[in-house]
């Protein structure tokens, strides 16, 4: 009974590779680091050692979370898709409550490559759970901490 795979972008996978290499390359200096505030006396009341521990052992934990991650990753292809209906990958262009003025654009992506700030919103979310198999011109409700609202969508695109 193995872990189950999830999907993720091949963009996702990238940054995490990219995350997973550089937090490798920190290790070495973090180990010395360690070294040398050790070699400060005092190990008990030495704020550098406290530090340099502390952020290795954060750095240790999300290596391991990382290479987990990986290993039970899915790339889902995204460049067969058509933009005629919206999955995994999809770049999709919404307008609010009817309103031509408010429109906003989501990238549907893996939970673990979710980033609301980049709009890139998870497939579990609400919003993109409503939207797969809907196409262009279609609404859909989705309840949100502010109230109901309304999305028709735009466009569709995959990148």
């Amino acid at each position: 009974m193995g872990t189950t795979k999830f999907p993720i972008t091949k963009l996702g996978l990238e940054r995490m590779k990219n995350e997973l290499d550089e937090l490798k390359k920190e290790r070495p200096s973090m180990i010395k680091a360690i070294a040398d505030a050790r070699d400060h006396g005092d190990l008990s009341e030495n704020a550098e050692y406290h530090a340099a521990r502390e952020k290795q052992s954060f750095i240790e934990g999300r290596i391991a979370y990382l290479e987990d991650k990986l290993s039970h990753a899915e790339v889902i292809d995204t460049n067969s898709f058509l933009g005629s209906i919206v999955a995994f990958g999809a770049t999709v262009e919404l307008c609010v409550d009817g309103d031509p003025g408010k429109k906003c654009v989501y990238t549907i992506v893996g939970e673990y490559e979710a980033d609301i700030s980049k709009r890139l919103i998870s497939i579990t979310s609400p919003l993109a759970s409503t939207l797969i198999s809907k196409k262009i011109g279609d609404t859909v409700e989705v309840e949100t901490p502010n109230g109901e609202k309304l999305y028709t969508i735009v466009s569709i695109e995959f990148k």
